[in-house]
């Protein structure tokens, strides 16, 4: 895994941070267009859960993204969302990151005990409906997450 990782790009004209940050025990992943972090969600799942099914079946090339896991459990630590909507796409977003962060280590054979991730998020506020804004904003983060793990040496 990378020590550091960070890129601005544009997604749905919007300037957008993405930042990744490896410590022993934890990965911090920060996506921000706003400049700033207003929400800590940590994501972790049981060292005995199986990935196998997930690393099988995410494919970065194609955009399929791994489904997270039944057995992830969020946890806030930091802020808030505005809206109930916003609450749950941040935790759309911190349970997909987990997963791809979780798929992408388990892919590089890290031999690692498998890090809880700490997702920040700051979206500019939309609507109180998914539109088709978000689900692309979503989409464009992934695929750079992708981009920027994939940039980093396999060991």
């Amino acid at each position: 895994m990378l020590s550091i990782h960070s890129r601005c790009v544009d997604i749905e004209r919007v300037p957008t941070e993405i930042m990744v940050q490896a410590f022993a025990d934890r990965v911090l992943v920060l996506v921000t267009q706003m400049g700033k972090v207003g929400n800590l969600i940590q994501a972790s799942i049981p060292s005995t859960h199986d990935l196998d099914g997930l690393i099988e079946n995410s494919d970065s090339l194609t955009s399929t993204l791994p489904a997270p896991p039944a057995g992830i459990q969020l946890t806030p630590l930091l802020g808030g969302a505005p809206s109930e909507h916003l609450q749950t796409l941040h935790s759309l977003y911190a349970a997909q990151i987990a997963t791809i962060i979780w798929v992408e280590e388990a892919k590089r054979s890290l031999g690692i005990e498998r890090r809880s991730v700490v997702v920040g998020i700051a979206l500019r506020k939309g609507r109180d409906e998914l539109d088709a804004d978000e689900r692309n904003t979503f989409h464009g983060v992934m695929h750079h997450l992708y981009r920027m793990l994939d940039e980093v040496p396999r060991p």
